[in-house]
């Protein structure tokens, strides 16, 4: 499965030097594939690239870019049965949940964008003035191991919609479903240098993407700390910069909402993909009096995420995305435990049963978790729950500890009726909010506020990030 050449250009390209990284599965700690460590001089090949094809790509009418977005989703969808198995093996996500959101996001992508494309009006008139709407440039995409062709999608879709040419540097850690992607446009015949792909280490080739002068802006999907270092290396060429950042997304339980339905929603949503979800709601927050039974419901909710090998068809809950991470996620367990939580379920110890890769980890819950500790204020990016409680019938409690943290990427509110739901959400200081387990909309924005980043990915929002603004004031007629 050895990757060996970057996709520059409209073929694939021997990169400039040799070095490798070896691609590890945490499924079983096995050597899946290597792939080619790039440098800046492989990145300036790209980026030229880009550049060349950037203007007959931005003058090709939307209905043609339209329907190459078409034959990318058809391409995807053809292959998704060995995209599903690859992101499996790659980053350890059950391959139940790899077939449905794994591969069938990015598919509905691609599908979205096209269907945009169809009534999109990329200039008006305004008074005498046209305001047209033109594709930013060249894009510099910078894409994360947790959601890896679904974070690909988001910004190379959107960004050949708007008529941009890409460079995409996927996460080393699960790079092998982009190329894939590649050989699928290649197949399609999207024209040369209108979509490229350079693999390597962010230090080295996301560095080099960020601070190219030919490169007009950067979409980036990842940890705030590495969002902090795009922006500082993009801030000297003054490019745009899209940041999709960390989360620590609180689900308000309201009095009136009902426990039994609530509360192993909110776990199962925390447990999502190992919990290695930005949106994942990892804080549980419950009135004071209800705290006994929201323990016991979410403790039972959690008995039904056993980890297990994510190639079984009944695995609910499979590895974290290296055995790197596992450590991390323990360490987090070893701090909540050391702050004075309650561990209700869990632990630090490494499961039973679970192939010997040292990247499982026990879905764990801490009750009686202060808002100002640790595991209520940092990302930690695994299957930990903190529930956290507030004064009975004391709302704007639950707010404050629901705002109080740097993040504001997602959330949600449980309430008996969503009008009063509603009500709290709209005191969230948070990009996305679900009312009473609202499920996921791709045609709506998604971001943060606050260190969760900036800019909007999908739907309509999505496509105008690529998008520069122009007005063009006419004289207007004379008056009778």
């Amino acid at each position: 499965m050895d990757r060996t050449h970057f996709y520059i250009d409209g073929r694939w390209q021997a990169p400039v030097d040799t070095a490798q990284i070896e691609v590890i599965s945490p499924v079983d700690g096995s050597a899946l594939a290597k792939i080619p460590a790039g440098t800046a001089a492989d990145v300036d090949r790209a980026v030229a690239a880009a550049r060349q094809a950037f203007d007959g790509w931005a003058a090709t009418p939307p209905a043609e870019r339209a329907a190459f977005l078409k034959q990318i989703q058809a391409g995807l969808k053809a292959r998704a049965t060995e995209i599903a198995q690859t992101i499996t093996q790659e980053m350890g996500c059950p391959i139940r949940f790899a077939q449905t959101v794994q591969v069938g996001s990015p598919v509905a992508v691609f599908s979205m964008y096209a269907k945009l494309l169809g009534d999109f009006s990329f200039e008006e008139s305004i008074g005498h003035s046209k305001v047209v709407r033109e594709p930013i440039g060249v894009v510099a995409a910078i894409t994360p191991w947790n959601y890896p062709l679904h974070q690909v999608a988001a910004k190379v879709a959107a960004a050949l919609a708007a008529g941009c040419t890409v460079v995409l540097k996927p996460s080393e850690i699960a790079p092998l479903d982009a190329f894939i992607l590649a050989d699928v446009i290649d197949a399609v015949g999207l024209p040369p240098g209108v979509f490229n792909l350079v693999t390597g280490l962010g230090p080295v080739v996301g560095e080099a993407m960020a601070a190219h002068p030919e490169v007009d802006m950067v979409s980036f999907t990842g940890s705030t700390r590495a969002g902090r270092r795009v922006s500082e290396v993009a801030a000297a060429t003054v490019k745009r910069v899209s940041l999709e950042l960390g989360g620590k997304s609180a689900a308000i339980v309201l009095d009136d909402a009902d426990f039994s339905v609530a509360i192993p929603a909110v776990v199962a949503h925390c447990y999502q993909n190992a919990g290695q979800t930005c949106t994942a709601q990892t804080r549980l927050l419950v009135p004071e009096s209800r705290y006994d039974e929201a323990a016991e419901r979410a403790v039972a909710a959690a008995a039904r995420f056993v980890p297990a090998d994510p190639r079984l068809e009944t695995t609910r809950l499979g590895p974290l995305s290296s055995a790197a991470q596992a450590d991390r996620v323990r360490e987090y367990i070893g701090i909540g435990l050391e702050e004075g939580a309650t561990l209700l379920t869990g632990g630090a110890e490494e499961p039973e049963g679970v192939p010997a890769s040292h990247a499982y980890v026990r879905p764990t819950i801490f009750g009686r978790v202060r808002p100002e500790s640790r595991i209520a204020q940092e990302e930690i990016f695994g299957p930990v729950l903190a529930i956290l409680t507030y004064p009975d019938g004391d709302e704007a409690a639950a707010i404050r500890i629901a705002n109080g943290t740097p993040f504001g990427l997602s959330g949600a509110v449980w309430a008996g009726s969503d009008t009063r739901a509603e009500a709290v959400a709209r005191k969230l200081r948070t990009g996305q909010v679900e009312i009473n387990g609202g499920p996921f909309n791709m045609y709506a924005p998604f971001g943060g506020y606050k260190q969760s980043g900036n800019g909007r990915e999908l739907g309509k929002a999505g496509l105008e990030e690529f998008l520069e603004t122009k007005a063009m004031q006419f004289k207007p007629p004379a008056q009778a």
